[in-house]
């Protein structure tokens, strides 16, 4: 019997998947299956927002690390937190079918995004969120939210938000659904690339892993999540740089990719301040045939060139936050 080693996360959620990616593992290939958990550079940093420590990289590094050294076979991430270049010598090897994409709207008080007061505290920790919140309500204070998903409800319940904005995935796969008060349609607030999908890193090398991992993968959600995805990096994707990236599917082959933009300078500016951005969203969308990653990486980057034609700034010539 084969053994593999995956590299995970020590919060709940983290955890979580790599239990799922293990019991699939052991059920469709007969492999036996370790954890190895880790504390990442993003876990330990929790005062400041991701854009101004490093970004998404930062929860990733110490698991390539013990891939690299061979302590590990295996990293399972949350996509959205996987920037979209990995490091020479790592490969995504796989894409798992895709849990609910949308943003959940968490309240003790209050139903939804309308039922909020005027100039109400509303915590998240990411940029694109902070814009489309601030485009569907420039009153409320927007505030800074950091922790794992443990940590982020307790704030909620200790007071210190009347609401908190978390990704409906994550709140699904650990059984806590009843706290979502509702879900934000995709019209409204637009996912981020890879939002709700897991992927699997393994080194490059590892011939062996990307062959059985290829009989894992969901193929739809991959080609969705590549298309996202490659507007973020034609985009110069970071976490510095509010950008939104949503594929739904049509009739055969047909793929209909919406992305919006916010101005990064903008988004700082105003964060935890009452007034409206005076730079509105760049939002365009294209529908093409997707049979293919190459088609998919097509569709991606005219949506990106249709965003940098609307008046979107490309994040290397962003200023450093």
């Amino acid at each position: 019997m084969k053994k593999v080693v995956i590299a995970t996360r020590e919060s709940r959620l983290a955890l979580w998947q790599a239990e799922h990616v293990k019991a699939l593992f052991e059920a469709r290939l007969g492999w036996q299956v370790e954890l190895l958990g880790m504390t990442t550079l993003g876990d330990q940093i929790l005062d400041r927002p991701l854009s101004k420590v490093g970004g998404k990289g930062l929860f990733i590094k110490e698991l390539e690390v013990a891939l690299s050294e061979g302590r590990a076979d295996l990293a399972v991430h949350s996509l959205k937190d996987v920037p979209m270049d990995l490091p020479e010598g790592f490969a995504l090897a796989c894409v798992l079918e895709r849990e609910d994409p949308r943003d959940a709207f968490v309240s003790n008080q209050f139903g939804s995004l309308a039922d909020l007061p005027q100039g109400a505290v509303v915590g998240t920790s990411s940029l694109r969120r902070l814009v489309l919140l601030k485009a569907l309500r420039p009153d409320l204070n927007i505030q800074p939210l950091r922790g794992n998903l443990d940590t982020r409800l307790r704030k909620l319940d200790e007071g210190q938000y009347a609401a908190i904005v978390l990704a409906a995935a994550g709140l699904k796969r650990l059984g806590l659904a009843s706290r979502i008060r509702s879900a934000f349609a995709t019209t409204d607030m637009l996912p981020a690339a890879g939002q709700g999908a897991l992927g699997i890193e393994v080194r490059a090398d590892r011939a062996d892993l990307l062959q059985a991992l290829a009989t894992l993968a969901h193929q739809p959600t991959w080609l969705a999540v590549t298309a996202e995805r490659t507007v973020s990096r034609a985009m110069g994707g970071s976490c510095s740089m509010p950008l939104a990236a949503f594929v739904t599917a049509g009739p055969g082959h047909a793929l209909q990719l919406k992305a919006a933009w916010g101005d990064p300078v903008d988004a700082e500016a105003t964060s935890g301040s009452c007034a409206a951005l005076p730079t509105p969203l760049v939002q365009v969308q294209k529908t093409a045939v997707v049979r293919s990653f190459d088609e998919a990486e097509a569709l991606g980057e005219a949506v990106a060139a249709q965003l940098r034609a609307g008046g979107a700034v490309w994040a290397g010539n962003v200023p450093a936050a």
